[in-house]
């Protein structure tokens, strides 16, 4: 019991390493913890057919990690230093938008051009007129606010922390594991999941995960920001999930390809992960 108190006591004699591995800890069991009453909101909501319920449950489930990155750097540091609230060289926050835009753009584009799926030249005409812009910037503001919740708890406590005792690669795969089972719940147990069958969501979005996990704690340690993170979650979860979309006629084989959970999603991660890997070299010593 005593064993157990001391991991979450503050103590001042730490070594920075040590003190770190508390705050991982400690956060850990508080992001699982607040996470668990939003998942049984999600599974209830869903069941219920609640549209409006699931997704402010959804939401909520969302921010617990950012909630507890907020109370565990409070509790150990008496102040909210560390999360990386900066923008910091504008160029990572230029890719950080940019490359989910880009990357979409090429995994929708080469399903439209192949047949694979129709393009919707209807809809494109609503989506690119001036009138569609408040809906634009509404639906992509909603969707950073959301990510922002998770970004904050995964890369803006859980990665730069670890990285005081442990490399990059180790760090990835790890904090990859963790997003990814965090994320199971809502894939199992309510309507986040793709058109085929529930293990073939499941088995496309592991990959998935855990490259953009990569990528996101490459972005966050070599910015020094954590809105690279909330940019690029944000933006990949708007064009990936509704606008690209909306320009598509799906079909069944777009069905299996297309959105979070078809097979190029994956494919792109894994690619883009092993890119950024490749440059961890240039990653800074010093966690800002």
């Amino acid at each position: 019991m005593e064993q157990i108190s001391w991991i979450f006591l503050p103590d001042p004699e730490d070594t920075p390493g040590a003190a770190a591995r508390k705050k991982v800890i400690f956060f850990l069991v508080l992001a699982f913890a607040l996470s668990a009453v939003g998942w049984v909101f999600v599974t209830k909501y869903t069941a219920s057919g609640d549209r409006s319920g699931l997704v402010l449950a959804t939401v909520f489930t969302m921010w617990c990690p950012g909630f507890a990155g907020l109370l565990t750097r409070f509790y150990f540091q008496r102040n909210l230093k560390g999360f990386g609230f900066c923008i910091g060289d504008y160029k990572w926050q230029i890719i950080s938008f940019g490359l989910p835009v880009a990357v979409g753009l090429l995994i929708f584009g080469a399903a439209w051009v192949s047949g694979i799926a129709g393009f919707n030249s209807y809809m494109a005409s609503t989506v690119f007129s001036l009138a569609y812009i408040p809906a634009f910037v509404y639906a992509l503001g909603f969707n950073i606010f959301a990510a922002a919740g998770e970004e904050i708890g995964w890369r803006g406590l859980l990665v730069p922390e670890m990285a005081k005792f442990m490399g990059f690669t180790e760090l990835a795969l790890i904090s990859g594991v963790i997003w990814t089972v965090w994320h199971l719940p809502l894939i199992l147990f309510s309507t986040y999941n793709g058109a085929g069958p529930l293990w073939y969501s499941v088995l496309v979005f592991i990959p998935s995960v855990m490259g953009a996990g990569l990528i996101l704690a490459w972005l966050r340690l070599k910015s020094g920001s954590v809105l690279t993170a909330i940019l690029f979650h944000g933006f990949w979860n708007y064009f990936i999930q509704q606008f690209y979309p909306s320009l598509t006629v799906p079909t069944p084989a777009s069905d299996m390809m297309l959105g979070e959970f078809g097979w190029a999603c994956p494919i792109a991660y894994v690619l883009l992960a092993i890119v950024f890997w490749h440059y961890r070299s240039g990653l800074p010593a010093g966690i800002k």
